[in-house]
């Protein structure tokens, strides 16, 4: 008999922290600036990486103290993923949210941590560091890739 995986079986809320936190495929676009149209309110990515992402390997370079030094930062809990619409179409809090699985390349189902490279639905490669973009040339740096 198959064993059922535990994003299958239990709600994001029921999970373990080891759990949760493995549910992070290491995408990196969840730590892309994102600009909001003023007018429709959609959510626009650009290629412009959050300064404390390792670039490479697409996580977080001070995953502990992140909330410290990026006060804007914002940390996923199971309440919040759900209301969160900036978080990318492809990121697993967010289709397990709403019910949906993971897709074959996240590391949990293909049992690769690079499948997610591999599949190009990272960041890895197709960012530049916020430090290097001022704020007036955000919108230059806008993508639709990241969807």
């Amino acid at each position: 008999m198959e064993e059922i995986p535990f994003w299958q079986e239990k709600s994001l809320a029921e999970m373990t922290a080891d759990e949760w936190e493995s549910l992070c495929d290491g995408c990196g676009k969840c730590c892309l600036i994102k600009l909001e149209d003023e007018d429709s309110g959609e959510i626009l990515f650009t290629d412009v990486a959050c300064k404390l992402l390792d670039r490479q390997n697409c996580r977080c370079g001070d995953y502990a103290r992140r909330r410290h030094l990026v006060p804007d930062c914002v940390v996923l809990t199971a309440d919040t993923v759900g209301s969160l619409a900036f978080m990318p179409e492809t990121c697993a809090y967010r289709l397990l949210s709403e019910g949906q699985d993971l897709y074959w390349w996240h590391p949990l189902v293909s049992g690769d941590p690079d499948s997610v490279h591999t599949a190009g639905m990272s960041v890895r490669g197709r960012t530049v560091c916020e430090s290097s973009v001022p704020d007036a040339e955000l919108e230059d740096h806008i993508v639709k890739w990241p969807r």
